[in-house]
């Protein structure tokens, strides 16, 4: 079956780049309300220490605590939280920084919830968020050995921009990763 006769519901994907865009955010929307079950909201301080363990589940290079509590005091509406079921499963961190651009910093979902829409809706809501400040440029930096997460982002939208030799601590890569608003 081609995109171009591919239908879900109301939502028609198509050829046009910009209509499947409008169709990420809008299928998104549409997944939600059919599954209340995910919640996306804004991040409480109780949330800390289910944030780290995901972190630290996720990740080979955690954020410590300090300092994912220095990024929620400095960027507190850009740290969000996903329920699933009241309990918390995911979380992003995005910042606006100086010249308008968005930054996605973190994101990440507890192994046992992937693969069920959670990293989506809270990639979509940040880019939502984003889009409301004005923003148009949103900019991401991933290992160049996460080909998961690269393709994660590849498919809500995001280009491969540019890659920045030894990034992390322990020499790899990253892959700069561009979403136009």
């Amino acid at each position: 079956m081609s995109l171009d006769s591919f239908h879900w519901g109301s939502i028609n994907f198509c050829k046009s780049y910009e209509k499947f865009k409008s169709s990420i955010v809008l299928l998104s929307r549409t997944v939600l309300q059919m599954n209340d079950m995910i919640k996306i909201r804004n991040f409480k301080k109780g949330d800390m220490q289910t944030i780290l363990d995901i972190e630290y589940q996720c990740f080979s290079d955690p954020y410590p605590l300090s300092l994912l509590n220095r990024l929620y005091e400095t960027y507190p509406d850009g740290f969000l939280v996903a329920e699933l079921n009241g309990k918390v499963v995911g979380y992003i961190i995005g910042a606006v920084r100086w010249g308008g651009y968005g930054h996605i910093l973190a994101i990440a979902v507890d192994i046992e919830h992937r693969k069920m829409g959670v990293g989506t809706a809270l990639a979509l809501n940040m880019l939502e968020r984003f889009r409301s400040k004005g923003v148009k440029t949103v900019r991401l930096e991933v290992r160049k050995s996460n080909m998961t997460a690269r393709n994660f982002y590849l498919k809500l939208g995001f280009k491969e921009r540019e890659e920045i030799p030894y990034y992390y601590e322990d020499g790899e890569s990253a892959i700069v990763m561009i979403y136009d608003l």
